[in-house]
């Protein structure tokens, strides 16, 4: 019996942890949703409970942000994959292993950084006044100056540099642990290099790019720092919405509902993707079975 609690002891801070700062949280946020702002000089009651907030929220400025934000979500989670894949590959397969602790490093230097802070300075990167603008206009690439701020474009970019180290690492971690000799026995059954990592290298990975896409897709649809800086009203995001409510219009009760929609729509997503996934790879896995039953 000793033996059997132990490893649930060993979880115990880390339950308490998360009961704490993540599953109380969201059920105040929860609670809040079904109350409403009683005046001016407040920011939320809960004597009368209703789903008024929830039917306000679903407005159609709402559907519209987060049809924006889904865009921005699912491309710049395929960005940050197919960027980060083949860094975290050379790394963990064809860099020498004397390097890899300082390239993991270099793939850490923006996290060292304040996030606030590396978005601003997209911000004067991309400014139609800044450096870049002037260089493309010197190699007549533009004809005038920059217009890059304010757009959806920029948002994509700035999400792109702020979430792709939390893709490397995971997919870094899945590409080290998959061993050299499965690849070089594959090698030796007459399969090439892009055949032994479409059916090798890939398989024996999907954990560690499950973990990654979720790392990244998830805090990126949340985020409203870089939609506020660099995305203005053409790039704003359901974040900002939730923000908003919480910061100026001081509803509490309004955004506790688009907060609790924003998770919602964030799970159904997820749950609509894994579903494709896994009716995408139907066919593969019947090959497998049947190809398993000839041999046998």
């Amino acid at each position: 019996m000793r033996r059997v609690r132990l490893p649930y002891a060993l979880a115990l801070p880390a339950w308490v942890w998360l009961a704490i700062f993540f599953i109380v949280p969201i059920g105040v946020v929860v609670w809040y949703s079904f109350g409403y702002k009683p005046s001016i000089f407040s920011t939320n009651s809960n004597d009368i409970l209703s789903f008024d907030r929830y039917v306000e929220a679903l407005s159609p400025t709402f559907l519209v942000t987060f049809q924006n934000t889904l865009w921005v979500g699912v491309l710049g989670t395929l960005l940050c994959l197919i960027i980060g894949a083949p860094v975290a590959y050379w790394i963990a397969v064809k860099a020498p292993p004397s390097r890899r602790g300082m390239l993991l490093a270099l793939v850490m230097v923006p996290f060292w950084t304040n996030f606030l802070v590396r978005t601003i300075g997209w911000q004067v990167i991309l400014a139609p006044e800044g450096w870049m603008s002037g260089m493309l206009q010197f190699i007549g690439v533009i004809p005038g100056p920059l217009d890059a701020l304010n757009t959806r474009g920029a948002v994509l970019l700035g999400v792109v540099y702020n979430y792709l180290p939390l893709m490397i690492l995971p997919l870094y971690v899945a590409f080290d642990r998959v061993s050299g000799p499965l690849r070089e026995a594959s090698k030796d059954l007459g399969a090439n290099s892009i055949v032994t990592f479409a059916r090798v290298t890939i398989p024996l990975a999907r954990p560690g790019i499950i973990a990654g896409v979720l790392l990244v897709y998830i805090p990126l649809m949340g985020d409203y720092i870089t939609a506020t800086v660099l995305g203005g009203a053409k790039g704003a995001m359901v974040g900002q919405l939730v923000a908003s409510q919480f910061q100026t219009a001081q509803n509490w009760a309004l955004g506790s509902a688009m907060a609790v929609l924003l998770i919602v729509m964030i799970g159904i997503s997820i749950a609509v993707a894994a579903l494709l996934l896994w009716l995408v790879t139907i066919p593969m896995r019947r090959r497998h079975t049947l190809r398993l039953g000839a041999e046998s």
